[in-house]
């Protein structure tokens, strides 16, 4: 299968879990797994704790109570995240909202949002 010539893959930036008790999966991540707490966005109640190169996030659960995984962040390497953009949206790829800056393992960037067959929410955020 042919990859987009737009982009190259260059690995995980972040995942984002929603969680049904936000401090309890904290202190798991911390205190089992060894992340660090890497800051936290009050506004969107979101806590980035860093795993090496890479963030484990994590939200409230949805207002239902559910859990599960939220998105994942796929970091990338490209000349124009709006071209990239382009590129999926001539193969079919309904996007999320618009490019904008957002924060990631690597720093705030720019990124954007689309789901796959399965209905997964996929990020993908250049370096």
């Amino acid at each position: 299968m042919a990859t987009m010539k737009e982009f190259t893959p260059l690995g995980l930036d972040h995942v984002v879990l929603r969680v049904r008790d936000q401090a309890a999966a904290q202190q798991f991540y911390v205190d089992v797994l060894g992340c660090t707490l890497e800051r936290v966005n009050a506004p969107l109640s979101l806590i980035h704790l860093r795993f090496g190169d890479q963030l484990i996030d994590l939200l409230p659960g949805n207002g239902d109570g559910g859990t599960g995984m939220d998105h994942v962040c796929l970091s990338i390497r490209c000349d124009d995240i709006n071209a990239v953009a382009a590129a999926l949206e001539a193969k079919g790829v309904k996007l999320e909202g618009e490019v904008r800056q957002r924060f990631g393992a690597w720093g705030t960037g720019p990124s954007l949002y689309f789901r796959d067959p399965d209905g997964y929410r996929i990020e993908l955020k250049p370096r």
